[in-house]
């Protein structure tokens, strides 16, 4: 794999724009604007393009000096004065990075993925030291031995160095690697042998720790030091690499192990450390406000911490890596920044070396190599080099398309092989062999006795933990993404022992609690199930979740495709059809499900022939079922991963959430130690006191002391309420996590209960919001400062409760259904409940959440809660912060008291049924009328706060109703005897009206809800009719005069005339002109009375003879539009003849009664349509009994087929219609003779007469027979009118 050709032409550097205030071109990674410092580079060697960018994303060392050129003949052997010690010219990079030349720690890509939380998983192909990447590119060149851990954390893999010399050697005393040892030494070497380091090694590391120092130092000329400071050093850190002059900070030797490695701590003598420089962005996760970082611990004591001094994100190719650097870097020649090499002049520039500079300076973005040679120490000479020469070196030649296609073909093959997140894996290479092996260590290690020994086991997990609570608490969190988060946290929750690491796991558990309550509460409710591959990314784009036993994803395919290329043949038949031009044709079972390798099958036949689409025909037995069409990347779908359960209802997945949570209470209820088993307290340690400033926690204790209050009013307030029952201590890691854990739980069953709501399910609604709220009893009685979102939440389950409680009491019919329901409860529930009463017993709200079997006590249980969800709000100051929520609650309090006072008031209208005539109304009549009436004003109140007009009409509607019932009630103590309208009942009547006046005010006009505008107006004219009617018919003449009672009645049937709309077409209008028609006829009844009984004044009289005409001649008009009310027009128009009747009684001359006597037979004329009404109705009843004789059937009431007609009234009407009309007939017949004799009489009177005599006669003979039936007289006056009508009309003809 050597690339040995001859040198090829220098390519173009493409860098920054040059520096403020410099003259000189170039691009360097520490100077300038830290935006300039995010320009990346692109390189073109030996004619081949490479694509290189770099980014700095943390850097700790100051902007660099130019490095000090060093005179000829300096003598690098002596120490300069400057030598291991801090310099201001450093800042906190000095001796500390200048001393340090260990390798990287065992965990140092997991130092950098913790801070750089954002970029695993997604954005970045790899995370490591720039050595590693340096090892692992050298592979095919060198020859030694090459030892790795890799890890996977979604699609990032983690590198680090796997000394296994060192870790076989801390094994004897830690017994950390046994098994890792006793498989070396059996699979791998079975002597093995740590190899020293030669003196000469030794030598070259002391000589390039001196010549970086005198760089520094600028002074040019050794400046000799006491021969005692060396003797305060140990030997140098062995270093694995090649050659002397590998590019790292210079520290010759290593810190000795008495030493403390904590940053904090300095040397007497030392210069103040100054804060770090930071270029670029630090990209850490944000801090968690619902997960606690119980984490943080573990991390603290694994030493895992970014140790670098830069962090580069590092794009080479399209392989983009997250590096760490400790590579120092100057200013000076002709680029703002250089890398300082030191070379033994006798000794060549191998491959080895040239690509470990090019890469160091490829990975910085340093434009330049500066190399000083030296012969035994002595300096010699300077040579700059470019960073895109350095391939072309003499001797060192190589080719940067090999470097590149290494490193695609192995990063290709950690990904295809390093399948299983969390997973140790390790990369081995034996000295002096081509053969690079892969192991799974965690699989090793899981077939020994103690599979949890490995020491990756919990920096894995704590990585895998923070990446998922890093994408979970994203705002932009998309859902697909959830089926990654979810396979992180289990996988997290694999790695940890139960019993070993109990807060761990639990915090585990809660995180995926946490999750599924996201999905459930409408961040992702689509989300039932995660899937291998992104829909919406299409097949190559890999999901985090890992592909182990899966198809390799379009990504590997491209990457595997810059040096496959397949010639492939198909026979697959190709149709067209659909929205592409081809798609492929399958035929499936339907009764067999496509397992992995069908799917594969199909989806690399439609990748290699480039079809879109999958047209699938299912069948059963070989009948055609039904067709579907798939595009070809969701082939992937057609199989659920394993990452995400199956969950197919919201039920089901929230029991998902619980078992977790009940897992998690296991783990923390198992911690929890005895009183006897707490360790003592060290006399010598302080114990901290926590605090918080009051002006800046919103007054915690004034918070505390309402929500005291408040559980007081409930009932159940403990003083000793934040004491535990188990043991367990405020503030330690278990009493934190239970606390997360009972919030969740308390959580899982509010969507427990909201979705059993919507179903219909009030009994099982009723008990999950019961274990919702002893969840919260319990949180409440250990928690000392109660969080706003806690407080909020209480709202919403007290609200939710109070909708349950009015559901139930609106379906009593199911109650012993809803009662099972209720009372069922799972071992699970059962098992969380005991967990809970192992803290607390309190249960603050239990009054909420029985199942009462009176309405009454369901209906106040529901207002009570939505009142305590009101305090709530007012005293945690969350109304301002929760308009919305506060709106909703203040909305369903009027409607709850809406209820309450429908319930009272229809209780009170039964108690006045019940009530004996002519008793006075009892105390407990009026008690529920105050009841109904203080609900009423308190629901109108909360609607007006909230500016709701419609329902404060409905309820003002309401109110008008129960005084209407209060009228009723005093109107029904009267009695009918001597009965008068009673100011009690005027009284209650106006209030009435007055409530019915302020619900039009409150609707404004009818367009705002006509509906409501309808029916207020409606019960409006209701009330104004009920009380002239009454006033018209039980006259208060004891008290008020007869013209006086006349105005008030006229006046009120005006009112209610005005408010009784009869043109706007709606459900409502018959019954509007009914009443309507009923107006007038009242109306022109009065005034016909009055005109009766008016003696005098001759003007009032004629006054009340138009007014009764013009009031008749409406109501006949009203009651002829309607179909059902023949009776009614009847009844006015035999009233209109009386009223001619009685005008012809006063009249004098025989023209003038004779023209009377005929308008009133054209009134009777006009009865036609009432008689063909009432035939009608009598026929299709007729019909009705005798289909049911023939039928067998039993006999249908005759209530059912003529419901509208009463036989009675309409026997006695007919009675008075043939008196009526035989008189008619008789005083015309007599006038029309006595007219003839006098005068000869015209053909037309003759006429008249001549018919009027026949239908006389045909009456008298017709009202002589008693045995005719109903039906029979009606069609004889039927037959009576059509001859009057036809000689009218011959009468006109002739006229005409």
């Amino acid at each position: 794999m050597e690339g040995t050709g001859p040198p090829a032409p220098r390519g173009a550097w493409a860098e920054a724009g040059p520096a403020a205030g410099s003259d000189v071109e170039g691009s360097g990674l520490l100077t300038g604007d830290p935006e300039e410092l995010k320009q990346g580079s692109v390189l073109f060697l030996g004619g081949n393009e490479v694509k290189s960018s770099a980014v700095v994303k943390y850097s700790s060392a100051p902007p660099q000096a130019a490095f000090a050129r060093l005179q000829e003949k300096t003598d690098l052997k002596l120490p300069p004065a400057n030598w291991l010690r801090e310099s201001a010219k450093l800042g906190p990079a000095g001796t500390t990075i200048l001393g340090n030349s260990k390798k990287s720690k065992l965990f140092s890509s997991f130092g950098m993925a913790y801070d750089f939380i954002d970029s695993v998983g997604n954005d970045v192909d790899v995370v490591s030291d720039s050595e590693n990447i340096k090892k692992l590119l050298k592979i095919p060149y060198s020859k030694s031995h090459v030892s790795m851990a890799v890890h996977r954390i979604g699609r990032t893999l983690l590198l680090d160095e796997l000394d296994i010399h060192e870790l076989f050697m801390r094994s004897s005393q830690t017994g950390d690697w046994t098994w890792l040892k006793e498989f070396y030494q059996r699979l791998i070497d079975q002597k093995w042998q740590r190899k020293k380091k030669s003196k000469e090694h030794w030598y070259q590391k002391a000589i390039l720790s001196k010549f970086l120092y005198y760089s520094i130092n600028g002074d040019g000329a050794a400046q000799p030091v006491s021969s005692t400071a060396e003797q305060h050093h140990e030997d140098p850190a062995p270093d694995e690499s090649d050659e002397a002059g590998r590019a790292s900070w210079p520290a010759p030797f290593e810190m000795p192990s008495s030493v403390s490695e904590d940053p904090g701590s300095s040397n007497q003598g030392s210069v103040p450390l100054e804060p770090s420089y930071v270029v670029g962005h630090v990209a850490s996760a944000p801090k968690e406000q619902n997960l606690s970082t119980l984490f943080n611990d573990g991390e603290n004591s694994q030493g895992l911490k970014n140790d670098f001094v830069r962090n580069i994100l590092w794009t080479f190719e399209d392989i983009h890596m997250l590096v760490g650097s400790n590579m120092p870097i100057f200013g000076g020649g002709r680029y703002p920044a250089v890398s300082l090499r030191l070379r033994d002049n006798n000794k060549p520039i191998n491959v080895l070396t040239g690509i470990d500079y090019w890469l160091d300076n490829l990975i910085c973005n340093v434009p330049e190599l500066v190399m000083c040679f030296h012969v035994n120490g002595i300096v010699q000479k300077y040579e700059m080099i470019k960073t895109e020469d350095i391939p072309n070196l003499e001797n060192s030649n190589f080719s940067t398309k090999v470097i590149k296609d290494i490193a695609q073909n192995i990063l290709s093959f950690l990904k295809s092989n390093c399948t299983k997140e969390g997973h140790t894996y390790w990369l081995f290479k034996a000295s002096g062999s081509d053969i690079v092996k892969l192991y799974d260590l965690t699989t090793l290690c899981e077939e020994t006795e103690d599979k949890y020994q490995n020491p990756f086991t919990m920096p894995v997990a704590i990585l895998l933990y923070k990446v998922a609570c890093n994408m979970m608490m994203k705002k932009n969190q998309n859902k697909k993404h959830y089926g990654t988060i979810r396979t992180l946290l289990l996988n997290c929750v694999k790695l940890l022992d139960k019993t070993r690491h109990p807060q761990g796991w639990a915090h585990g558990q809660s995180c995926v609690r946490a999750l599924e309550h996201r999905i459930q509460m409408g961040l992702a409710t689509e989300l039932c199930l995660a899937w291998p591959y992104s829909r919406e990314d299409g097949p190559w784009k890999e999901n985090g979740a890992g592909s182990q036993g899966k198809v390799r994803t379009q990504q590997q395919h491209f990457l595997v495709s810059h040096y496959i290329h397949m010639l492939v043949g198909s026979n697959m038949p190709i149709f067209g059809g659909g929205r592409y031009p081809a798609v492929s044709l399958r035929l499936r079972d339907n009764n067999k499900p496509i397992n992995v390798l069908t799917g594969i099958d199909y989806w690399l036949d439609n990748l290699i022939c480039n079809v879109p689409e999958l047209v699938m025909c299912f069948h059963v037995n070989g009948i055609v079922q039904w067709v579907c069409c798939l595009k070809f990347f969701f082939l992937f779908l057609m199989k659920p991963s394993c990452a995400f359960p199956v969950c197919h209802d919201t039920e089901e997945r929230c029991r998902l959430v619980l078992s977790y949570v009940l897992e998690g209470l296991k783990s923390v209820d198992s911690s929890i130690k005895k009183d006897g088993d707490l360790p003592a307290a060290d006399p010598n340690t302080p114990i901290p006191l926590k605090y918080e400033d009051e002006s800046t926690s919103g007054s915690p204790e004034c918070l505390e002391k309402q929500m005291a209050l408040f559980l007081d009013k409930m009932g159940s307030f403990q003083k000793d309420k934040h004491s535990s029952q188990s043991g367990m201590i405020p503030g330690s890691w278990q009493y934190k996590m239970k606390l997360q854990l009972i919030l969740k739980s308390s959580k899982a069953y509010y969507v427990l209960s909201d979705a059993a709501m919507s179903l219909q399910k009030y009994g099982r609604a009723l008990r999950y919001i019961k274990l919702a709220l002893q969840c919260h009893d319990t949180y409440c009685c250990l928690c000392t400062n109660m969080p706003a979102e806690v407080l909020l939440f209480l709202c919403q389950c007290l609200t939710l409760c109070g909708d349950i409680q009015l559901m139930l009491a609106q379906n009593a019919n199911n109650r012993a259904a809803y009662l099972e329901e209720h009372n069922y409860q799972t071992k699970e529930d059962h098992e969380i409940l005991h967990s809970l009463h192992r803290e607390s017993s309190c249960q603050v709200f239990a009054w909420a959440t029985d199942l009462s079997t009176d309405l009454e006590c369901q209906l106040l249980v529901s207002c009570k809660c939505y009142e305590a969800a009101n305090e709530i709000l007012l005293f945690s100051n969350l109304k301002k912060q929760n308009p919305e929520q506060h709106t909703q609650v203040l909305k369903r309090m009027g409607n709850i008291r809406n209820e309450i006072g429908v319930f009272y008031m229809n209780q009170a209208a039964a108690v006045q049924t019940e009530r004996v005539v002519s008793k006075s109304v009892s105390t407990a009549e009026q008690q529920l009328w105050k009841k109904s009436f203080s609900c009423f004003e308190e629901g109108i109140h909360n609607f007006e706060s909230i500016d709701d007009a419609t329902n404060s009409a409905l309820l003002l509607c309401n109110t008008g109703r129960l005084m209407r019932i209060c009228a009723q009630a005093h109107c029904a103590a009267g009695g009918d005897f001597k009965r008068e309208f009673s100011p009690e009942e005027a009284l209650y009547y106006n209030k009435a009206i007055d409530y019915y006046l302020r619900a039009l005010r409150s609707l404004g006009k009818r367009e705002m809800h006509p509906a409501v505008w309808d029916s207020v107006n409606w019960e409006l004219s209701t009330t104004y009719f009920t009380m002239a009617t009454l006033q018209q018919d039980y006259a208060p003449l004891s008290r008020k005069a007869q013209e006086q009672i006349e105005k008030e009645v006229s006046e009120a049937m005006m009112k209610s005339l005005k408010y009784c709309d009869i043109d706007t077409e709606s459900a409502r209008q018959p019954l509007c002109q009914y009443r309507a028609a009923t107006i007038h006829h009242r109306l022109a009844s009065m005034y016909h009375s009055c005109l009766r009984n008016q003696v005098g004044d001759e003007h009032l009289r004629k006054q009340h003879r138009v007014l009764a005409e013009l009031h008749y001649s409406k109501a006949v008009k009203l009651f002829q539009l309607l179909k059902d009310a023949p009776c009614e027009l009847l009844r006015v128009q035999l009233e209109r003849v009386a009223f001619s009747e009685f005008q012809m009684a006063s009249q004098n001359s025989s023209a003038g009664k004779l023209k009377t006597l005929s308008g009133a037979l054209d009134i009777l004329i006009k009865t036609q349509c009432a008689f063909q009404l009432i035939r009608k109705e009598l026929l299709a009843e007729c019909e009705q009994i005798n289909e049911d004789v023939k039928s067998n059937d039993e006999k249908t009431p005759r209530g059912d087929s003529s419901s509208n007609l009463n036989k009675d009234e309409v026997i006695k009407l007919l009675s008075i219609f043939e008196s009526r009309l035989s008189f008619l007939l008789l005083q015309s017949i007599k006038l029309l003779t006595s007219t003839k004799k006098k005068i000869r009489g015209s053909n037309e009177e003759e006429e008249v007469l001549k018919t009027n005599k026949q239908v006389y006669s045909l009456l008298l003979r017709a009202t002589a027979n008693k045995n005719v039936t109903l039906l029979a007289r009606i069609e004889v006056i039927l037959n009576l009118l059509e001859q009057l009508i036809q000689n009218n009309e011959a009468d006109k003809t002739g006229i005409r």
